[in-house]
C-alpha cells in the first residue's frame, strides 16, 4: 500500500480542510467481495452508514462528517479540491479519506465503477455544493466534525491520528 496525503485550500466556493485528504493506494487486493471486505474493515474501525454506489458528477462536500470512499469496483477520474484541485485517478483497491469540507466529483469512469462510502460512528453527512448563502453554516459545520477515533483502514495507530494531528 503507497499513501498519499494532498492538502487543499479554501478556494471560496469549496472550503476543503486544514487536513489533508489520504489516498491509500491499493489499501486492498482485487477480489470477487471486495465491497464487503471494505465495508467489514471500515465498520471494523468504526467507519460505518455505508452505502454503495458511484461519485456525483459535480462539485460537492460534507459539511458534517469526514468521509472514507473505497472504490471496489472499475476506475475513475476524480477532481478533489475543487476547480483548482487535483485530478485523481483510482482503481479498485484504492481507498480515500476526505476530511469534512473536501471538494470532489467524478470527471469520468468506467462502465463498472463502484464505491464503498462511510463516515466516522456511522455519523450523518449532508451534501454541500459551495452556494454563497450556506458559506457561513458550512464553515461553523466543519469546525464542529469531530476528531475520528479510528483511521478507516489502519485502524487507531496510524493513518489519519498521525497525519491528521
Amino acid at each position: 500500500m503507497t499513501t498519499q496525503q494532498y492538502q487543499f485550500t479554501d478556494d471560496g466556493t469549496i472550503p476543503n480542510s486544514v487536513f489533508p485528504m489520504i489516498v491509500y493506494e491499493k489499501a486492498f487486493g482485487v477480489s470477487e467481495n471486495l465491497a464487503d471486505e471494505m465495508e467489514r474493515v471500515f465498520a471494523g474501525n468504526n467507519w460505518k452508514n455505508a452505502w454503495r454506489n458511484g461519485v456525483y458528477d459535480y462539485h460537492h462536500f460534507h459539511s458534517i462528517a469526514h468521509e472514507v470512499l473505497g472504490i471496489y469496483s472499475g476506475s475513475a477520474q476524480l477532481q478533489i479540491g475543487g476547480e483548482g484541485g487535483k485530478s485523481l485517478t483510482v482503481e479498485a483497491g484504492d481507498v480515500l479519506v476526505l476530511p469534512a469540507g473536501t471538494g470532489h466529483k467524478k470527471i469520468s469512469a468506467s462502465d463498472d465503477f463502484g464505491v464503498v462510502g462511510a463516515y466516522p460512528g456511522g455519523s450523518d453527512y449532508d451534501i454541500r455544493t459551495g452556494k454563497e448563502s450556506e458559506r457561513e453554516t458550512v464553515l461553523q459545520n466543519i469546525a464542529k466534525v469531530p476528531f475520528p477515533g479510528n483511521d478507516p483502514v489502519q485502524g487507531s495507530n496510524n493513518g489519519i491520528i498521525n497525519f491528521w494531528k
